[in-house]
């Protein structure tokens, strides 16, 4: 029964429904595991009450995200192939069993367990959560796919400004391992609840549906956009993946930079100026990195439907090479010009997940647009452990030779810099796909489009 209902047949839209059901049924799923943004609130209360390091603390987060990648990439196929409701199910069940599996780690003492409980089980669940409703709303918005993408993945940048607050004031001031596996616990039920609101909602097109007064002829004659459609298998032969790996990579990599260290970054900064930042503006200005990091998902996707999707990493990789070079050029000399330079930096960063899906439906049409998604997303791992990597390794070395303030970030900011400058000629080394890699006209392609 339960296959049956989560069968890709049992969720064929009927004739007259609206597809603006779908941007909130994948936005349940992505606020959810959005929570993910959210893991420094669980630091150091598991760091005082488990004396854990700070390196220990950081490791259910770092391998959610290399999980993600990972499941992502070889999942992917499978998200196409059994459709969204199946692979939402999934996800729900594999998020919310990694918080009650870390619930149970905290409660007993054994740490290793909230490692392969949030990041292990959970990881699988951001991973294949995040991909879930990407082909189906592509599908649904053929007129405006960057728009409707950007929906979707701007909950998953804006999921922590609820999952913030919310497990701070479960944890209260001095929370105990009672009130933190308390606090798991709950976020694994109440995630699961929700994210079932997603799995019941989601629907997928007919196959002859298309939008009123949608031309498909009309947009595949843009130079950059595919008339043909490319497999998983065939689109990892191709330069214009492995240039958009290089891309997704260096992009997320400079963002999750300063994302990763926000709160201490701009502490350090002005430390030793006549406006030191305190605590609470230092959590201030991360909760306006997450702002700007959703908005720029919906934002700049949107925009993407008007350029091009060329144009806006353009956008994204240059202008971000010239803000971070502003703030090295300018270090601590104004604090207004820091924080507006890293919020920018942050929503490009977000710009560039929300218009990474609409960018290789250009490219390789709608079949398994999912499942290659989900190959590059082996990127988003990577770049998850190099920018963490490169900025914390840095400002330690810097540290240890007693230095303070900006110059513990100079070397990683330009570093930054010459990473986005790669990413940009990356970009330009995009073009159409050739038809050698196209599937034949008229074979089944599972997820496809028939107009």
């Amino acid at each position: 029964m339960a296959i049956g209902f989560l069968a890709r047949s049992r969720i064929v839209a009927p004739p007259g429904w609206t597809r603006w059901l779908v941007p909130p049924a994948a936005l349940s799923i992505h606020l959810s595991i959005g929570q993910a943004y959210a893991w420094s609130v669980f630091k150091t209360p598991l760091e005082k009450t488990m004396h854990l390091s700070g390196t220990q603390s950081g490791l259910p987060f770092q391998l959610g995200i290399v999980m993600l990648g990972l499941s992502a990439a070889f999942g992917g196929t499978l998200v196409e192939k059994n459709g969204p409701r199946w692979a939402m199910f999934v996800a729900t069940v594999c998020f919310g069993a990694g918080f009650l599996v870390s619930a149970l780690g905290v409660a007993t003492g054994q740490f290793w367990l909230v490692v392969v409980g949030y990041g292990g089980i959970g990881g699988i669940g951001l991973g294949i959560g995040y991909i879930s409703p990407v082909s189906t709303l592509i599908k649904w918005f053929p007129d405006r796919p960057g728009m409707a993408t950007g929906i979707a993945i701007m909950g998953f940048g804006g999921g922590a400004l609820i999952a913030s607050p919310w497990s701070s004031a479960m944890l209260g001031t001095a929370p105990t391992t009672g009130d933190i596996a308390t606090a798991f616990l709950i976020h694994g039920i109440v995630y699961a609840v929700f994210m079932t609101m997603g799995v019941l909602i989601v629907r997928v097109p007919a196959e002859v549906w298309k939008p009123r007064g949608f031309e498909p002829k009309a947009v595949q004659a843009k130079a950059m956009i595919s008339a043909g459609n490319v497999s998983a298998a065939n689109a990892l032969k191709t330069p214009q993946f492995w240039c958009l790996w290089i891309v997704l990579c260096l992009n997320v990599t400079a963002g999750i930079g300063i994302l990763e260290k926000a709160a201490p970054m701009i502490g350090d900064f002005f430390k030793n100026t006549s406006t030191p930042v305190g605590t609470a503006a230092a959590a201030g200005f991360v909760a306006m990195l997450s702002l700007t990091n959703m908005l720029g998902r919906f934002v700049w996707s949107s925009t993407s439907d008007l350029v091009g999707r060329k144009n806006i990493y353009r956008f994204y990789l240059g202008v971000g090479a010239l803000l971070y070079l502003v703030i090295a050029l300018t270090t601590n000399s104004s604090k207004v010009l820091f924080v507006l330079c890293a919020m920018l930096i942050l929503s490009f960063y977000g710009g560039g997940f929300a218009t990474l899906p609409a960018y290789l439906k250009d490219l390789f049409g709608n079949y398994q647009v999912g499942a290659i998604h989900g190959r590059l997303l082996t990127a988003w791992s990577v770049a998850g452990v190099l920018g963490p990597l490169i900025v914390d390794g840095i400002a330690d070395s810097e540290k240890s030779a007693g230095k303070s303030g900006p110059d513990l970030y100079a070397t990683s900011f330009y570093i930054m810099i010459a990473l986005l400058v790669v990413g940009f000629i990356a970009n330009e080394f995009v073009r159409p796909v050739k038809e050698k890699f196209h599937e034949p006209v008229g074979v089944d392609q599972v997820g496809s489009e028939a107009w």
